[in-house]
């Protein structure tokens, strides 16, 4: 292989294998938060997982000491919490975006376990996390007690409020418009 070829597919410390995991994890959460309309995409969820993966092989290339490792580790962990603490909002008096603030925080620990070494298992808890987002979802549709709260469908409230809307002013005396 020439040797321009080769210094240019050399991405030391980073590897091929790491940034494979980052993709196929990042997609496979991110297509499932895009296809549903939820924050946290394809994009998004690839380049956190890619972000934290980045960060923390750094701090390894830099530093052999694990004390410096996980100093880095931590700090990833508070600046993840922020992204996440970015898109919870309130409306109604209710908090929403709770699970896309969750799923950041088990992206960046994706990302720190790619980092680690640990390819396969990143791919083992990817499917887990998707078997939790897919599987209570249809669980709490199956279940009318289960959807409450902020668990209510955004749609079958929006038609009440419109409905309530009208209904207000069917009864409205005429004339009475400011």
């Amino acid at each position: 292989m020439p040797q321009f070829l080769e210094q240019t597919l050399n991405l030391a410390p980073f590897s091929w294998a790491g940034l494979t995991a980052c993709m196929l994890c990042g997609s496979l959460i991110g297509i499932e938060r895009q296809t549903r309309g939820k924050p946290v995409g394809i994009r998004t969820s690839i380049l956190i997982i890619s972000g934290t993966y980045f960060f923390l092989t750094m701090a390894i290339s830099l530093s052999p000491n694990t004390l410096d490792q996980a100093r880095v580790l931590g700090q990833i962990i508070t600046g993840v919490g922020f992204l996440g603490a970015g898109v919870m909002m309130t409306l109604d008096g209710k908090i929403h975006g709770v699970t896309s603030a969750a799923i950041i925080w088990v992206l960046a620990a994706l990302g720190m376990m790619i980092a680690l070494g640990h390819l396969s298992q990143s791919v083992i808890i990817t499917i887990l996390a998707l078997m939790v987002l897919l599987g209570v979802d249809k669980v709490e549709n199956s279940f009318q007690s289960l959807r409450r709260g902020v668990h209510q469908k955004w749609k079958r409230k929006a038609r009440i409020k419109r409905q309530a809307a009208n209904a207000f002013r069917l009864n409205e005396p005429e004339g009475s418009e400011d």
